[in-house]
């Protein structure tokens, strides 16, 4: 019986000061000043238009990402998240989770920030090596990384996390290696450390750089693994790593298949409709221009899931945990059979890619070395 998640709400910033040659997320570089008051009207707006897909839930969390969160000011940040608050009713432990660029992190915008409502920062470190961060178009140094981190630390938040790639052009073992270490010596309670990727339709993707072989990538990963696990950090996701009870818990509603909603330049969103029995996805207006155009509406594109594509899109978000699941899970979130799941459970035991547990299924540590195989599996039920 398809039943309501926990619901999130994701807000898009799309401004930065310049774009990097790995990004493909939907950013604008600056050219002038941010709109501000114009673009928290539109974003509250468009929140307002969301209202029948609240469905009576307090927001479990909210995320604010782009793009640089971190440009907009202080005030400017209070009275978008005073203007949610007047939508929607906030959880009583609500994590609230800005991203945030070294750069644009200076002591009076931070604490400005938190004043605001903010609990959690997210900052853009990807690398602690001047070089590296030239090659990656980082607009912060390496002193600002570590000053950002310290200001992080020694602040309210309830959590912080550092953004951290390894894979990186040219990259050898002892540099990937030093920027964890780096990290780990600033005890962030959060740490998102993942390989690098060539996007389509990015700069790189037209100018591709060495990247290192797959022995050095795999030599990254479990020397740079040992280390997270005897610093004390547990690997909850994919790329996620975390002191105890420090997960990002907005991440975890993506990866349960929770609901959320999407406001912003090109934000996607998520929502569960019981009565209906269907689950849908929204997309918004991508450009800014767009966006904030008062004859164009916000919402470009809804559409709902079909139910044999449910397999896939449950696992695909799922599978990225290391925690087991439910096996009735499947059928509360998206409201069909488990048994669209057999043949594709079944293939995954033989192989021994998930494992039994009872009343749970888990991944297993072969299924998370071979996930793309795992969830291949799945993608035809």
């Amino acid at each position: 019986m398809l039943t309501l998640p926990p619901l999130s709400l994701y807000i898009h910033i799309p401004w930065c000061v310049q774009k990097c040659p790995y990004c493909d997320f939907n950013s604008h570089g600056l050219k002038g000043d941010i709109p501000e008051a114009e673009y928290i009207d539109a974003l509250l707006e468009d929140l307002s238009l969301e209202a029948q897909y609240i469905q009576g839930r307090a927001l479990h969390s909210i995320f604010i990402g782009g793009g640089t969160p971190s440009l907009l000011t202080a005030e400017a940040m209070a009275r978008l998240l005073k203007g949610v608050a007047q939508q929607i009713p906030f959880s009583q432990n609500i994590e609230i989770t800005m991203e945030a660029n070294p750069g644009t992190v200076e002591t009076e915008r931070f604490a400005g920030f938190i004043a605001a409502g903010v609990n959690r920062i997210s900052i853009g470190v990807q690398s602690f090596q001047q070089p590296k961060l030239n090659l990656l178009g980082r607009i912060h140094g390496e002193d600002e990384a570590v000053n950002a981190a310290k200001l992080a630390s020694a602040s309210p938040l309830n959590s912080f996390n550092l953004d951290l790639m390894h894979g990186l052009p040219n990259q050898n073992l002892d540099d990937a290696l030093f920027d964890l270490t780096t990290a780990i010596d600033l005890a962030p309670p959060h740490l998102s450390w993942y390989q690098l990727t060539i996007e389509p339709n990015t700069q790189f993707a037209s100018k591709p750089p060495t990247l290192p072989d797959d022995d050095i990538l795999w030599d990254i990963y479990e020397q740079g693994h040992q280390r997270l696990i005897a610093a004390g950090y547990q690997q909850y996701e994919i790329s996620g790593y975390a002191k105890p009870s420090k997960q990002c818990q907005h991440n975890l509603n993506y990866w349960r298949f929770g609901d959320y909603l999407g406001i912003g330049c090109g934000a996607h969103g998520k929502v569960t409709l019981p009565e209906q029995n269907k689950i849908i996805r929204t997309t918004k207006v991508k450009h800014p221009n767009g966006y904030l155009d008062p004859e164009r509406a916000y919402l470009d594109q809804l559409n709902e899931v079909k139910p044999d594509e449910l397999p896939f899109e449950y696992m695909m978000n799922r599978l990225r945990l290391f925690e087991p699941f439910d096996k009735n899970e499947f059928s509360q979130r998206t409201g069909q059979s488990p048994d669209m799941l057999q043949t594709a459970i079944d293939a995954a035991l033989s192989k021994g890619l998930l494992l039994d547990l009872d009343e749970q299924w888990q991944v297993s540590p072969l299924g998370h070395r071979y996930l793309n195989e795992l969830l291949a599996l799945f993608m035809d039920e």
